[in-house]
């Protein structure tokens, strides 16, 4: 699956690890995603979205109609 929030669009950064020598290596900083199941009332069904720890506390704050209805803005499938 990938990793990227489906709310924020949050995705992957990359870049360098420095070892203590200063000898630098590829790494990939992956946001925290979380699955989380939401009742959406408007439809009757519950919804799994998976969003990274700020995507969560964004539905916390609009709710979980307007969250979706961003998401699906975007051109996401829920």
């Amino acid at each position: 699956m990938p990793a990227h929030c489906m709310l924020t669009g949050a995705r992957p950064g990359f870049g360098n690890h420095i070892s203590f020598s200063h000898r630098r290596t590829s790494r990939r900083f992956d946001p925290n995603i979380q699955s989380k199941r939401y009742w959406l009332p408007s439809e009757g069904r519950y919804v799994r979205l998976r969003l990274s720890a700020k995507g969560i506390r964004t539905v916390d704050t609009i709710g979980v109609e307007a969250a979706v209805a961003r998401i699906r803005a975007r051109g996401g499938k829920v």
